[in-house]
């Protein structure tokens, strides 16, 4: 049976969350003079109120978070989050249509970055500051943030934490659930800090440095300009935000201990080994296709350089790994083959424990090693050979587990694209739109590639991208299993 008072109460617990950090954008729209102020003020005293109430339900002694509550409470509270979340838009006029005030909040909240917006520069700055807060709130993920204070509720966060964490991961920081959401969170926050003081330092105005520190730790991809990146084109802002994006694609535990100075047990992690290696590979890669088939990328005074060939590769690489989906050029344009790759790339995804979406490396090597090992039991048909990751063996229910997910993967992917297609979109736009929705990416290919939006799809596209996008972020499972009868049984 499941226990729905204790979820009320954390959903309202949320949404008080979501009135606070809502208000923040109420000062910076004051400040910058719009007339968003007062629509943002109200989206957050209804966020509050709502929220409000909601806690005054009581809660039985004896009413735990298990797994059932746990996946529900994700769940619908990403559903909560997304609902109020877009009342900023629709109440201040900057995005009057509810299906795309859907699809963009959907797209902030799950750090997806795909935008409906064609003039973003136009829209005023608190109503900006509130979108690129969406993606600060759903990067780590405030179910999260919510497990490290459930207590103060008299609730246990166990459960919550292993739905909302991103990615398969066995390592902890902390032995306690709830010391382990604190200290990933000031990792999140200090980092995010960081990030805006550099790139305020390197010539950005305090607010944009803000802005896109939000969104870089994110993993989102949201910018306040149009031209997204390509705005600023001094190299020294561009490494930043590749260092950046690089971190943020990194599991937070293994950032833990690097911050702690234990850099022999985070270069252990074989999922950081491959993750560092195979950027730097594709790095190259890319940088030695695209000097030979285009003669170089222009620098800043226009004549081709290698170091701007370099950057610019490295950047692509980086943010769609990452799933961040910042731009600085159109790299569809360099040579179909690496626009393939790129495509490719929006399936990888980074690191487990990170704020990237995607399939996560950690699956690939899982996958892939135990595929090579399989030729060897073909081989030795008695042998015990198992697979190992960090030295360590897997499991065959974590070898089952991953193996089921990549086939759930592939069939939302088939499923979503045929759903697309069949609203006469081509096939460059349809598996576009979907592996970049799926992965949480934010450009794709086709009609939305990197210097295109969502804006030309229709609404009830929007809707279903939207839909894919969540089960993206919340990695298909915890919400597949709310469509099956054994979540729903007593027994």
């Amino acid at each position: 049976m499941i226990h729905y008072r204790p979820v009320v109460k954390v959903l309202g617990f949320l949404l008080v969350l979501i009135g606070v950090l809502m208000g923040t954008s109420v000062p910076v729209a004051w400040h910058h003079g719009g007339d968003d102020a007062w629509p943002l003020l109200w989206s957050a005293v209804t966020c509050l109120a709502s929220g409000g109430l909601l806690l005054l339900v009581r809660l039985p002694k004896g009413d735990a978070i298990r797994k059932r509550e746990g996946y529900l409470i994700v769940a619908l509270g990403w559903f909560t989050m997304v609902t109020f979340g877009m009342l900023p838009y629709l109440w201040s006029g900057a995005i009057p249509s509810v299906a795309e005030a859907f699809f963009e909040t959907v797209s902030g909240m799950t750090t997806t970055g795909a935008t409906i917006l064609t003039d973003i520069e136009a829209l005023p700055r608190g109503i900006l500051y509130w979108r690129s807060l969406t993606q600060w709130i759903g990067g780590m993920g405030i179910i999260v943030l919510t497990v490290a204070i459930l207590p103060i509720l008299g609730i246990g966060g166990i459960e919550l934490f292993a739905a909302e964490a991103p990615g398969p991961t066995s390592d902890k920081v902390h032995p306690r659930i709830r010391e382990t959401a604190k200290r990933l969170w000031l990792i999140y926050v200090g980092l995010t800090a960081l990030e805006a003081l550099l790139l305020w330092g390197q010539g950005m105005s305090l607010y944009e440095a803000v802005n896109h520190a939000f969104t870089t730790m994110a993993t989102g991809g949201f910018s306040t300009r149009n031209a997204s990146i390509a705005a600023f084109p001094d190299p020294g802002i561009q490494y930043t935000i590749i260092f950046f994006m690089f971190l943020a694609g990194t599991n937070y535990t293994v950032l833990y201990f690097g911050v702690t100075g234990r850099f022999r047990r985070m270069w252990r992690n074989e999922e950081y080994r491959t993750y560092l290696s195979l950027t730097l590979l594709l790095g190259i890669i890319v940088t030695m296709v695209a000097w030979l088939s285009t003669g170089g990328l222009p620098d800043n005074e226009g004549h081709a350089s290698l170091e701007a060939t370099f950057r610019a590769a490295l950047f692509h690489i980086v943010s769609l790994m990452t799933t961040t989906g910042y731009v600085t050029t159109d790299y569809t344009t360099w040579t179909p083959g690496l626009t393939m790759l790129f495509f490719v790339l929006l399936f990888i995804g980074a690191s487990a424990g990170s704020t990237a979406g995607g399939i996560k490396i950690i699956r690939h090597l899982v996958f892939f090693k135990n595929s090579y090992l399989e030729f060897k039991r073909l081989i030795h048909p008695k042998a015990i050979v198992p697979l190992k990751i960090d030295d360590r063996v897997v499991a065959p229910r974590i070898m089952t587990h991953v193996i089921i997910f990549l086939l759930l993967y592939l069939i939302t992917f088939v499923l979503g694209s045929l759903i697309i297609a069949s609203m006469g979109y081509d096939f460059e736009t349809t598996v576009g739109a979907v592996a970049t929705s799926l992965g949480n990416v934010g450009p794709g290919i086709g009609s939305v590639g990197p210097v295109d939006n969502f804006a030309h799809l229709s609404a009830s596209a929007k809707v279903v991208l939207s839909i894919i996008m969540l089960l993206g972020r919340l990695e298909l499972f915890t919400i597949l299993v709310l469509f099956t009868p054994y979540f729903w049984r007593t027994n």
